[in-house]
């Protein structure tokens, strides 16, 4: 039996068939608003193998001149980024065992040769809130770790409509994908991977 690190949890088939086709159908209407663009590495620029968008009021983005951060427009269109889809608000307040909603919604596109290094989610302030992720289409292989680049992971596939949640002690783990099993799914047309990953970024203010 796989045990997972502490404060990971998955949830196998999470979203049912019906959910994830109404899912998909908001995040195409989020990439007509806000277009997939290739983000590139900090540094050296080098283009990653994933495209990407967001939808809420900020937006992870990464490029060679400044790097990872959270800015609340498009850095292609200039645009504020699409409202944040109610299904997935309520995934949030299903798993999330947090008070306030999330900020961001990362979308990450895999064709089947994009991959995912290992890396941690620590552009947020605020790490008492969790990640909380699904899958949509293709099937991955799914690698998650201690919170050191060095220590110990585990690897396990993630089919469509899974969630998996890194919060408590796993909500820094080092993370990633290694491989994506194309024509494993019929939910995407064209085949490929989308994960959706909700994140709250600010501390709230104090009440």
């Amino acid at each position: 039996m796989l045990v997972l690190p502490e404060g990971i949890r998955h949830m196998p088939g999470y979203l049912d068939p019906a959910a994830q086709d109404a899912l998909l159908a908001d995040i195409r209407a989020v990439v007509a608003e806000a277009p997939l663009y290739v983000p590139t590495m900090p540094k050296t620029g080098k283009p990653m193998s994933v495209r990407m968008t967001n939808c809420g009021s900020l937006g992870w983005v990464t490029d060679r001149d400044r790097g990872y951060r959270y800015q609340a427009t498009h850095p292609v269109t200039g645009r504020p980024w699409p409202a944040m889809p109610e299904r997935l608000l309520a995934v949030w307040r299903a798993l999330s065992d947090y008070p306030h909603p999330p900020e961001a919604c990362l979308v990450n596109f895999y064709t089947a040769e994009a991959k995912m290094g290992l890396h941690q989610d620590r552009d947020e302030q605020d790490f008492d809130a969790p990640v909380v992720s699904l899958s949509l289409g293709d099937a991955c292989l799914f690698r998650v770790g201690e919170n050191t680049r060095q220590g110990n992971t585990v690897s396990f596939r993630l089919e469509s409509g899974d969630a998996v949640i890194l919060g408590g002690e796993g909500r820094l783990a080092f993370h990633g994908v290694d491989r994506i099993y194309p024509e494993t799914s019929t939910l995407l047309k064209n085949g490929g991977r989308i994960n959706l990953t909700l994140r709250r970024v600010t501390r709230p203010a104090a009440a």
